[in-house]
């Protein structure tokens, strides 16, 4: 499908890396951003707009802004009239597109970041659409990408999004929490990299990563909290942490054992 990409930040830059690699015409990136939407339009292969009225005819329209941009932005181009507007946010619903346009969400359920690239045959797109039509033609377009495509509804999209925060996001800030205390210590964060690489793949061989769960709050070992505990001294928000985590991995752990 002619596909212009809209929009120039970390899942625009992913977008266009991949229908580049895929063989895929990108028409056009319409960024705001001139610095960055010249940047991805170079890594498409085509020409960047950032003016309404410029706006080239393609078949796929594939929206890549925050949340929060999504109604303004739909709003204020003119589409194609039979092509597909799509846009790509998680938490995000059908009706935040005009009424009337071929609608479509195609969720990229990954991380993304600048100057990243991401294997998109790796993980899953999620489907949702206006009409039968404009949805066999988005399953299509995801799957030349990926065969890791399904539907999802609303509802479902957020729960997918929910656990990507959790197992993402919230990691990663721990991680960040982590490579703090190491400083601290006059440490580099080099030092708990093989923990995390083995952990990270443990989890995965598992199939479930209850059952692979290791250290004091799984094995109850409250001697060993407290002196942690100590360690964390006054900085009440990571006592906070570290007590509802600790707390979560008794919780499952007892569930894992009915």
């Amino acid at each position: 499908m002619k596909t212009t990409i809209i929009g120039s930040g970390n899942v625009a830059e992913a977008f266009a890396t991949a229908l580049k690699k895929g063989g895929h015409s990108v028409v056009q990136i319409f960024a705001r951003n001139e610095q960055r939407g010249r940047f991805v339009a170079q890594m498409a292969d085509c020409e960047w707009c950032n003016n309404a009225a410029n706006l080239k005819e393609a078949e796929l329209y594939l929206i890549c802004v925050s949340d929060r941009a999504i109604r303004e932005m739909a709003s204020s181009l003119p589409f194609a009239k039979e092509a597909i507007v799509a846009h790509t946010a998680g938490c995000g619903t059908l009706d935040m597109l005009p009424e009337g346009l071929n609608r479509a969400i195609i969720y990229p359920f990954q991380t993304f970041s600048k100057g990243r690239q991401v294997d998109f045959s790796k993980f899953y797109l999620f489907i949702e659409a206006e009409n039968s039509d404009t949805y066999n033609k988005s399953v299509a377009f995801a799957k030349s990408l990926t065969e890791h495509v399904a539907d999802a509804d609303a509802l479902l999209r957020s729960k997918i999004h929910l656990t990507g925060v959790i197992a993402s996001n919230f990691v990663n800030n721990m991680y960040s929490t982590a490579a703090e205390v190491l400083s601290e210590a006059g440490l580099g964060f080099d030092v708990v990299a093989p923990v995390i690489a083995e952990t990270a793949a443990k989890a995965l061989d598992s199939g479930n990563p209850a059952t692979v769960q290791t250290g004091p709050a799984v094995r109850g070992d409250s001697s060993t909290m407290e002196r942690h505990r100590g360690l964390i001294g006054d900085n009440s928000l990571l006592r906070t942490i570290y007590d509802k985590i600790s707390e979560n991995i008794w919780r499952i752990k007892e569930i894992s054992k009915r």
